[in-house]
């Protein structure tokens, strides 16, 4: 019951955080996702069945359940905020170190993004 409710509790601030990352511009949304419906998936059917019924969040995870897809839209909409964030960087006078690092690790997460088919119906 406890491990069952820790699921719950996470697959709802899961959802939280995907919510406000829809809003935010610097907040992702679908890593978020993802990590709710696989919680509510161990704890709660009716909550999983809701987030997968949702009409602009219910896809997102179904093209990542259906083979890893990811849709061409998020893919570019991932790569702007990707390079806005490091020139949001560069301009507040971040370290050139740091710059290197950021720039590495966002370097390999638009690597796998893009190396992620696409859903069919390109979306």
């Amino acid at each position: 019951m406890m491990v069952r409710s820790a699921y719950f509790g996470l697959g709802v601030v899961a959802t939280a955080a995907a919510i406000a990352g829809a809003i935010l511009p610097l907040l992702p949304t679908t890593p978020f996702l993802l990590v709710a419906a696989w919680a509510f998936a161990r704890s709660s059917p009716r909550a999983e069945a809701w987030l997968l019924a949702h009409g602009r969040f219910g896809p997102l995870i179904a093209d990542w359940r259906a083979g890893g897809r990811i849709a061409r839209s998020a893919k570019r909409a991932s790569a702007v905020v990707m390079i806005a964030s490091l020139g949001l960087s560069a301009a507040l006078g971040v370290g050139a170190v740091v710059l290197a690092i950021q720039a590495a690790a966002l370097a390999a997460v638009a690597a796998f993004l893009w190396s992620r088919p696409e859903p069919e119906g390109g979306r």
